[in-house]
């Protein structure tokens, strides 16, 4: 087994953990368990077999001896148990359709059914209204959706980096390419799809069918199928003839309204050539989300970007080093890397007073003199207090190299105060950026009120960046934004706010979102040599 399909059997574990109501942490042990071994580079079985595999971050004894029985056996045994017990297929189509995983149980076992098609079949007999506590609006209510179910999308959208693994593992499995939102680095991932090309579709829809990430076939039509995992997530097939795979897959990537923007697609092996035959420039999948066929600009990529300017260290609630963060930034081909701990007003974790930030320069110096010629910069995420006043004195602030101001308690003020509290640090002359303007968290936490138009103003007037952070929570400026930013004559600033070595990898979801805001790399502070971002002053 490789390491997709060992991650991808953990990951499905994970997910009847928690249906099957087992403590929170084990189910989270085992994701973050998949991550990681996504990440590695080694063969896992390889470390299994060695005895090696509790070197890897996350891997306790637990979890190394179901590594080590499905390296072994090509199985986990409790899984397959809890498959059996907890039906996924049918609890995948309940939560579809809206349903909790508890509330499809209790209808499996009322109706007597074990799969999503004796489901179906159930609630086309009439039998839903004879199930405890389903009264005629609630029966409605599942037979509309049952009748709906290939138009239907996930109550909330997939983060990006759950998307890519979700849809890249299965587009791995079939030799496809991923399509969708996924494709279009969109923030919250609702249409999940893969497009692949064969003369006989049937091998490849069955082989889908199949795939341990997908416990039910929702509809499946010619060439299409559709899909869903045990979290109710759904999954589009397409299996285009070869000498339509790229229209099929422009198709499949673009929005609704962007590909009817082109007119009727000519059939094509590849993109380029449906653009070609179009008569259109060629556009990167990140600007397909409107209707537009000019000559797209020469969009930022991740080889433009020369440091990362927002990193976490153990000094505040990071895991690694200054020296440890630094030597991955060097790896990673980086001139420069700025450290930026929080100060004390974050409040969750802990933060760093003027005492900690001199005595952290001498860490900072001491990793300069083993790194160079690559620097560490002297930095810090410093809080922006309620009054606009930031956490640590000017005096400390002017010793620093980078300064960049974030909101994090009082989120939910009101536009008129946020935007003038936030408004007052960006005129403290020691601040060179702002990170993460809207404060939103995907799926958890709306954006706050923060009045971005005379934010941008400001941040003009003063010369300072806004941050495109690159947490996969968080993508904050969102392309959006940074449009509106750029747009502004605002530059821009792609970090990771890693706080870890491995969280440097983040730089890709910073970079995609810039790009779906239409940046290039003259529009971002991070592409320029370390003398000439050092020289840039405000203003």
């Amino acid at each position: 087994m490789d390491n997709r399909e060992i991650a991808d059997r953990l990951e499905a574990f994970a997910s009847l953990l928690e249906l099957a109501d087992a403590g929170p942490y084990t189910a989270r042990a085992y994701r973050r368990a998949a991550d990681t071994i996504r990440a590695v580079a080694v063969p896992v079985a390889d470390l299994v077999r060695s005895g090696r595999a509790r070197e890897l971050r996350g891997i306790g004894p637990g979890i190394e001896g179901r590594l080590r029985e499905l390296v072994e056996t090509g199985k986990i045994a409790e899984l397959e148990e809890l498959e059996r017990e907890l039906a996924p297929d049918l609890i995948g189509l309940g939560r579809f359709l809206g349903l909790g995983a508890k509330r499809s149980l209790e209808l499996a076992r009322a109706l007597d059914v074990r799969t999503a098609d004796e489901l179906r079949e159930a609630a086309a007999a009439g039998r839903l209204g004879s199930v405890p506590g389903i009264g005629p609006k609630t029966e409605a209510r599942i037979l509309e959706a049952l009748a709906r179910e290939s138009d239907k999308r996930p109550p909330r959208g997939l983060l990006i980096t759950r998307g890519w693994e979700l849809v890249g593992g299965i587009a791995d499995a079939l030799g496809g390419e991923v399509a969708g939102d996924v494709r279009r680095w969109r923030d919250s991932c609702e249409r999940l799809a893969v497009v692949c090309a064969a003369d006989d579709p049937g091998p490849l829809l069955a082989r889908f069918a199949e795939l341990p990430q997908i416990v039910a076939l929702v509809d499946q039509q010619g060439r299409r199928a559709l899909g869903v995992t045990v979290e109710g997530v759904p999954v589009e097939l397409c299996v285009a003839a070869p000498s339509g795979f790229g229209s099929a897959l422009l198709r499949a990537t673009g929005t609704p309204e962007y590909v009817a923007g082109l007119g009727s697609l000519p059939d094509a092996p590849d993109e380029e050539g449906v653009y070609e035959l179009l008569g259109v420039p060629w556009c990167p999948p990140e600007l397909r989300e409107e209707p537009f066929r000019g000559e797209p600009p020469a969009l930022l990529t991740q080889s433009d970007i020369r440091g990362d300017l927002h990193t976490h260290t153990t000094w505040s609630d990071g895991r690694a080093s200054v020296v440890e963060m630094g030597r991955a930034a060097r790896e990673r081909g980086y001139e420069y890397l700025a450290i930026c701990d929080h100060t004390p007003a974050v409040g969750a974790v802990r933060g760093l007073t003027p005492d900690d930030v001199r005595r952290q320069a001498e860490e900072v110096a001491a990793a300069n003199e083993e790194l160079a010629p690559f620097r560490v910069l002297r930095g810090i995420e410093c809080d922006i207090l309620p009054d606009g006043r930031l956490d640590l004195p000017d005096d400390v602030l002017a010793e620093l190299d980078w300064v960049q101001a974030s909101v994090h308690g009082g989120q939910r003020m009101p536009k008129r105060e946020l935007t003038k509290r936030v408004e007052e640090a960006l005129r403290n002359p020691h601040v060179r950026c702002l990170s993460h303007p809207k404060g939103r968290i995907i799926n958890h936490r709306p954006e706050n009120a923060l009045d971005l138009e005379r934010t941008f103003e400001v941040a003009l007037e003063e010369g300072i960046a806004v941050e495109v952070n690159g947490l996969a929570s968080r993508l904050d400026l969102s392309g959006e934004h940074v449009r509106e930013a750029l747009r502004g004559g605002v530059k821009i600033v792609c970090s990771t706010d890693a706080h870890s070595t491995l969280g440097l990898g983040n730089m890709e979801l910073s970079v995609a979102t810039a790009r779906r805001g239409w940046a290039t790399a003259a529009d971002v502070l991070n592409t320029l040599p370390l003398d000439e971002l050092l020289k840039r002053r405000r203003g």
